[in-house]
């Protein structure tokens, strides 16, 4: 681990004018490319003091042991330069892509004598009109037999159509109509020329043309009693509207345009694109890429266009860019998108109407395309026997881990302070088995002692489990309480009488967080007399997994599905603690005094807030203004008044910059309930169905 002051440059010999710059490592490898407005301000906080710097750029600073850079004239350059230096060192600590130009594209060769339709993948080559990506060559294949009905282009490859010119016989499509035959003469080279450019506009947008001109002779023939001709034109027509079918219009404007989406978490990006033009979407393109470096939404996104348009020109470029976040300064990059295109293009963030509503779909397809490459990569059993095999390796575990628990603590400043504990066997989610604790032994926030408590309450029914089936005569020792009695044992079912399922132990206890909280677990364990169960804490900063008793901690690969699967189940745990807490702190915030008053209903609830207009109103009105409201008894309104009288209002709000009393939650007049179902006690059941297994302890 190199020291970063080691290679820092001298004050004075950054210059300060806009530039690129390299980290190497030791081996003269470049690590790192970055672009900068001024070199001299951005190098500088890169050897600021460690612990003031991002993990990732700690990592990447400490891995380095040289900077280098290049003075640029404008930002434009700066942003074309980066692109060639990432393309061309591919940086381990910049953003990785993994699509890299694999889609197909429908392609007409427009540079050849007799231009050709066909399936082309990787770079594109000048002189060749592409349209796309597609998704799959199929699809490129299933739209071109369509539209071959009416443009009858070249297909063949050019050894076919060789050996058809040598022969004087054509192919099977040009004795079926699907090609006009130019290698034998049927058409001469101008007007397969027209032939190709015809079926390029029709591709790009310009249909109505096409579908006027053939319902036009479509007409002319039925006129002049040439029905054949005539249904052969009616046939054609419904090839071109079923290839346009295949594309439906979702910008009424003809707008060109191509919209980026990006979905993230703390590791990961998935990127989509949809390509449209003429308001149709023509091609969908995407991709998932790590997160190695600190990076926010507008730098994905820039780092997308790159990608995108680093190598087109002209209208390869398209007039509008519509991007999630814009990237930080968003000049450079749309000057460099313009100089691309040759033209002006526009580069914004959608606020209204059809193109939002488009992006809201884009953002969609990003979304399910990240759940999509997880539940891959988790699913695949080779994939999970490796990571359960890493795991052991890396913990020195006899044997994999093949049942993971994971528990994560959740407040808000440090109220309604949770727990939640998570279930992986096999490497795959065990959702039936979650469960979420409240924290009781204190108040406040102290998330060591949390997870202390979450740890003992657990194993302690896993104790008392194998006690209840005999394994011990006497009891045992690590059930005894404060005053040295074994509790009772609970009660070991749920209300429908599915056995709890704390009594299977698992192989490895996982928690979220670093060295204090696994000497917390691993503490009350021993307190517990458990010595079998294995324990780790997997920070979210470094990605570290700290041991119990070890000073450093284990840093397994980034690449290492060991490390993808700990990640997986210490974010499934924070994903539930958070669920459950959030839910908690709604239901505290829209509790009233009235969940107080017994057999009162949200009916009656709703009518006296309707009524009196707030719980404020409600509380200083007499027993006989309450007896008024319909379905309250005079007993009721009794009830009513005392729970309302001993209930404290709270105190009211203070606006501290003009010291005016604001109104409170009790005076709103808008005739909304402000009860929920239940009463403060009750269990809470919110969240998809797998989750209110879960039961609150």
């Amino acid at each position: 681990m190199a020291d970063p002051s080691s290679y820092r440059p001298r004050p004075g010999q950054i210059p300060d004018s806009p530039g690129v710059y390299k980290f190497r490592d030791e081996h003269r490898r470049v690590i790192y490319v970055g672009k900068a407005k001024s070199l001299r301000q951005r190098l500088a906080n890169y050897f600021q003091d460690l612990a003031g710097l991002h993990p990732r750029t700690r990592s990447m600073v400490t891995t380095a042991a040289s900077v280098e850079w290049t003075v640029v004239s404008t930002e434009v350059e700066a942003l074309q330069l980066e692109y060639s230096w990432i393309k061309e060192f591919d940086p381990r600590f910049n953003v990785k892509y993994r699509d890299d130009k694999s889609y197909p594209y429908l392609a007409v060769t427009m540079n050849e004598e007799f231009p050709r339709v066909q399936v082309m993948r990787g770079h594109k080559k000048k002189g060749v009109r592409y349209f796309g990506p597609y998704a799959h060559a199929w699809a490129i294949r299933d739209t071109v037999d369509l539209l071959l009905r009416v443009f009858p282009v070249r297909t063949c490859s050019t050894g076919v159509f060789k050996n058809a010119a040598r022969t004087g016989r054509p192919c099977l499509l040009g004795y079926i109509g699907k090609c006009s035959a130019p290698c034998v003469g049927r058409i001469s080279a101008e007007d397969h020329q027209d032939l190709a450019e015809e079926f390029c506009d029709f591709m790009a947008g310009r249909t109505g043309t096409y579908l006027r001109r053939l319902e036009k002779q479509m007409t002319e023939a039925a006129e002049e009693m040439e029905y054949e001709r005539a249904a052969r034109l009616r046939d054609d027509i419904g090839a071109l509207k079923k290839a346009m079918e295949k594309n439906a219009v979702v910008l009424a404007d003809a707008t060109d345009a191509d919209l980026i989406a990006v979905a993230e978490d703390e590791l990961e990006a998935a990127v989509q694109i949809f390509h449209v033009r003429g308001g149709r979407v023509r091609g969908q393109r995407g991709w998932v890429t790590d997160k190695v470096e600190e990076i926010t939404t507008g730098a994905l996104v820039e780092h997308a266009l790159q990608q995108l348009y680093g190598e087109e020109t002209g209208d390869a470029v398209p007039r509008e860019v519509l991007v999630p976040a814009l990237p930080d300064p968003v000049e450079p990059v749309q000057q460099w998108l313009t100089d691309r295109r040759g033209s002006n293009v526009s580069l914004r963030i959608p606020q209204r109407g059809d193109k939002k509503a488009l992006m809201e779909t884009v953002q969609r397809n990003a979304q399910q395309a990240l759940a999509l490459h997880k539940t891959k990569r988790a699913s695949d059993l080779t994939t999970r026997s490796r990571a359960l095999e890493e795991i052991a390796e890396a913990l020195d575990l006899d044997s994999a881990p093949l049942r993971i628990e994971c528990y994560d603590i959740s407040h808000l400043q440090g109220d309604d302070v949770v727990a939640s504990m998570v279930v992986f066997e096999d490497g795959l989610q065990r959702k039936g088995e979650y469960r979420r604790f409240q924290i009781k032994g204190f108040a406040g926030q102290d998330d060591v002692r949390s997870m202390h408590e979450v740890i003992t309450r657990r194993f302690r029914r896993y104790l008392a489990e194998k006690e209840r089936t005999g394994e011990w005569a006497d009891g045992d020792p690590g059930l005894a309480d404060a005053s040295g009695e074994v509790p009772a044992v609970p009660a070991l079912t749920e209300d429908d009488g599915r056995p709890k399922r704390f009594a299977y132990p698992p192989q490895l206890v996982v928690v979220d967080g670093g060295k204090p909280q696994v000497a917390a677990a691993r503490r009350a364990l021993d307190e517990l007399g458990i010595d079998d169960i294995a324990v780790c804490g997997l920070a979210k900063r470094l990605e570290e997994v700290w041991l119990p008793d070890e000073e450093d901690p284990v840093v397994l690969p980034r690449s290492s599905e060991g490390l993808y699967l700990l990640q997986r189940v210490r974010d499934e745990a924070h994903r539930f603690a958070i669920s459950y807490q959030r839910t908690k702190r709604a239901k505290r915030f829209r509790s009233s005094p009235l969940d107080d008053v017994a057999g009162l209903g949200e009916t009656r609830k709703q009518a006296l807030i309707k009524h009196f207009g707030s719980v404020k109103r409600l509380r200083s009105a007499t027993i006989d203004q309450i007896c008024e409201v319909p379905g309250i008894g005079r007993k009721t309104a009794e009830t009513i008044a005392v729970a309302l009288a001993q209930s404290a209002p709270a105190a009211p709000a203070v606006n501290t910059a003009t010291g005016e009393i604001m109104e409170d939650d009790e005076d709103r007049d808008d005739g909304a309930p402000e009860t929920t179902a239940g009463a403060p006690g009750d269990p809470v059941t919110a969240g998809s169905p797998d989750e209110r297994r879960g039961q609150e302890t």
